[in-house]
């Protein structure tokens, strides 16, 4: 027998494998393929404070090894989510964790306050990727002083785990990620989408209706693996990995650079079985080279 079971700060969580956020929906629509109580954890589509329609179309565009899209956090708020979609899903078997975005720190607080009382709420994930409209349109996570603002209010309002998801469009990811640590975050996710752009060479316009989009998928994994690592040696909170996994290797990679726990994303796109067939590698990879505990082979390179 292997043992999966891998904690976030407090949460323990039965197995490493998490779903990215804004690519598994509520976890309800891939019930159909999957079995949700399988999962270490799912993370709920972005939630902001009030209903958001998204951005124009088109705004998903395929890359080479990858995708670009600017959906624009289209949801319908967080009362409609704690109304309506909160009692369909807090029954499933698993951590159930709500990514929170804002446009403002008063946003993201007021978000984090309204979803505390939810006991089934085992986490929430800060997005600090979001432009903060008060400094005309910088993302939070872009500076030190701005993650850790958010980290810091939020705490004040949220009692349970909180991760702070950080960008990579900046220039020192680890001095972000001490800030968010310094300020009580109990782990951050990384890495959120590159910045990134299509153009269509016929017709001589961006693929995309925004220009720029987030990039995901297997291009960017090198990246992320190489992010995850600086990260994981910076702070003593654990690191959550995410970024081009493909496949149950992809996750022990990012593993053995220092994740506790890893998200998947895109490739739910592609496979809507691939969480499962993770889990299912897990086991087997540590069965064959004598691990009896996967914590064991977190950071071990």
């Amino acid at each position: 027998m292997v043992e999966l079971k891998v904690n976030i700060g407090g949460l323990e969580l039965k197995n490493p494998v998490l779903t990215a956020s804004g690519t598994f929906g509520y976890g309800e629509e891939f019930s159909p393929f999957i079995d949700l109580n399988r999962l270490g954890g799912y993370i709920v589509k972005g939630t902001t404070l009030n209903h958001r329609e998204g951005n124009s179309y088109p705004r998903m565009v395929e890359t080479p090894s990858g995708m670009l899209n600017a959906v624009g956090l289209q949801n319908k708020g967080v009362d409609y989510f704690i109304e309506h979609i909160y009692p369909r899903i807090r029954q499933i078997d698993s951590r159930l964790i709500v990514n929170v975005s804002g446009a403002k720190v008063e946003d993201y607080v007021e978000t984090a306050r309204r979803l505390a009382p939810l006991e089934d709420v085992s986490a929430i994930e800060v997005n600090i990727s979001c432009p903060n409209v008060k400094e005309g349109g910088m993302a939070f996570g872009t500076t030190a002083s701005g993650a850790a603002e958010v980290a810091r209010e939020i705490r004040k309002v949220f009692p349970r785990t909180m991760i702070v998801k950080l960008s990579p469009n900046v220039t020192s990811v680890a001095d972000i990620a001490r800030a968010v640590e310094a300020e009580g975050a109990d782990s951050v996710s990384l890495i959120n989408t590159i910045m990134g752009m299509s153009i269509d060479v016929e017709r001589r316009r961006p693929h995309l209706s925004t220009i720029t989009g987030g990039l995901s998928g297997p291009a960017v994994r090198p990246v992320a693996v190489r992010m995850v690592w600086q990260v994981a040696k910076a702070v003593k909170i654990p690191v959550i990995g995410l970024g081009g996994i493909m496949d149950g290797r992809d996750a022990i990679e990012f593993m053995l650079a220092g994740a506790t726990a890893v998200e998947i994303g895109t490739a739910n796109f592609i496979d809507p079985a691939v969480t499962m067939k993770v889990i299912d590698f897990m086991e087997d990879y540590c069965t064959r080279h004598g691990i009896r505990d996967i914590n064991e082979i977190v950071g071990c390179i």
